[in-house]
């Protein structure tokens, strides 16, 4: 028989006055859910396979507080079918593997779906995660994943393939205010009967504060709404109870940023810095740059990550951009947090008002193609070094010219093997620096063309480079 334990509902959230707000105001039906109306409001497809109870897997994906575990509530609410719960943080493969065989058995005895949801999915490994494929593959389970982080990187590939991805949004402050008025108002679940006096300033304060997350604005409520009874209280006011600006303020005090360093915000965050940066905008720069690190990012990973831009994105158009980066990185190293956020921000303003090339980057890019794409050619012998007799009997050496016994400090002698001689990896772009870079390689081409004619017709004239003229501007 079925353990009868395995198919428990997922619990209905308590309605007990000594639970949570957070808890108290959960979601009971769809229309109570704020914020995700392209997902659940009426006549959308994920709304309307629920309420058909035709829901096939699925993978809820969102920030904490957005509503994926309050979605699985009512679910489980509409659902004819055994609906089991597993939180990934503390269910072990044993347990999963005992849940596949009892969903097998229940639909084949009693021709009966099995609703799996899974809470942090993400912290399932393959291997637990694998456990499930074959189930969801006979149609044993429907399977409904939850998780902060980007299923693409955490979610197996084959249950990814085999599931529908629903991205779930953080709430906008208007909605979290909505949600925070709804709780005062609410008698029965809410605030309602503490008669509590709410300024819409501190509504907003709370709201903006909370990043998106229904849970931490409400629980910020709740400990506003009892500082404000207990203030009221000492006063001998206690019906007079007042939520005002100065007093939520002082209960939220520092506000917590959203952020994960492991996870996918981590990505995001360093991506806007790093093509702010590219934009050459330095007000989002530093914004960005401030958002890590008070979150509590590694100050040493930020450093990195400017070396990298410092060549990849600015190279030779500014030149000073990457020792700038370095210095920054060891001043970092040296003084340590918090002194060395202004050294970074130091960094991210230079690097995003510097001017811009990825000459250096695609150059590299292109050669390592070649590397792996092309023959991998000797090394020609005019290019070898020659130590030995024997070396230079097999012509090691043979034919090098000293580019510095030539008039223009350039010899007409290639240095790419045969194949790859016509090849230009390095076009210097026409900001910063890199336009008197283009110009020096110009001249030196047509130095090394003459120089070219000259050996054709036999004519042995000493070539001058036009960078050789004398006048102050062409020195260097």
């Amino acid at each position: 028989m079925i353990p009868e334990s395995l198919f428990d509902d997922i619990p209905e959230a308590p309605r007990s006055l000594n639970a949570p707000l957070a808890d108290r105001m959960r979601p009971a039906t769809f229309d109570e859910i704020i914020g995700q109306d392209d997902l659940l409001g009426r006549g959308r497809p994920l709304r309307q396979a629920i309420e058909r109870d035709a829901l096939s897997s699925i993978i809820l994906w969102g920030p904490p507080g957005c509503g994926k575990t309050t979605l699985a509530r009512l679910i489980a609410a509409e659902t004819t079918a055994h609906f089991v719960a597993f939180s990934a943080v503390l269910s072990s493969i044993k347990e999963i593997r005992t849940v596949m065989a009892a969903a097998e058995q229940a639909k084949r005895q009693y021709h009966r779906r099995t609703i799996l949801f899974i809470d942090e999915i993400h912290r399932f490994n393959k291997a637990q995660q694998d456990a499930f494929l074959p189930r969801v593959e006979t149609g044993d389970i429907v399977l409904i994943g939850a998780t902060t982080e980007n299923p693409s990187f955490e979610v197996n590939s084959a249950l990814l393939s085999r599931s529908h991805v629903y991205m779930l949004n953080p709430l906008t402050p208007p909605a979290i205010t909505a949600l925070l008025e709804r709780a005062i108002h609410d008698k029965s679940r809410g605030l309602g009967d503490k008669m509590i006096e709410v300024d819409h300033e501190a509504l907003t304060a709370i709201s903006r504060q909370a990043s998106g997350d229904a849970r931490v604005a409400l629980n910020l409520l709740e400990l506003s709404a009892t500082a404000a009874l207990a203030k009221a209280s000492e006063s001998s006011q206690t019906n007079n109870a007042r939520l005002d600006l100065e007093l939520a303020s002082a209960v939220m005090q520092r506000r917590t940023l959203r952020y994960d360093k492991n996870g996918e915000e981590h990505f995001n965050l360093i991506s806007a810095l790093h093509k702010s940066m590219r934009n050459s905008d330095p007000d989002a720069a530093v914004y960005w740059l401030a958002r890590m690190l008070e979150a509590g990012e590694d100050p040493l990973y930020i450093a990195r990550r400017l070396v990298r831009f410092a060549s990849e994105d600015i190279g030779n158009a500014d030149p000073a951009a990457l020792p700038l980066a370095v210095a920054v990185k060891d001043a970092v190293h040296f003084i340590g947090m918090p002194e060395g956020n202004t050294a970074l921000a130091q960094a991210a303003t230079y690097l995003a008002t510097a001017p811009k090339s990825n000459a250096v980057y695609v150059a590299y890019k292109e050669a390592a193609a070649d590397a792996h794409r092309e023959v991998s050619e000797p090394v020609p012998l005019h290019l070898r070094n020659a130590p030995t007799d024997l070396m230079k009997q097999f012509d090691y050496g043979k034919g090098y010219r000293y580019a510095h016994d030539e008039p223009s400090g350039v010899a007409t002698m290639p240095c790419l093997p045969p194949t790859l001689r016509t090849r230009q990896y390095y076009v210097p772009t026409s900001r910063g620096f890199e336009k008197e870079l283009g110009q020096r390689l110009n001249a030196w081409r047509q130095v090394k063309s003459r120089q070219q004619t000259d050996a054709d017709s036999g004519t042995d004239r000493k070539s001058k480079s036009p960078l050789d003229d004398t006048t102050p501007d062409n020195q260097g």
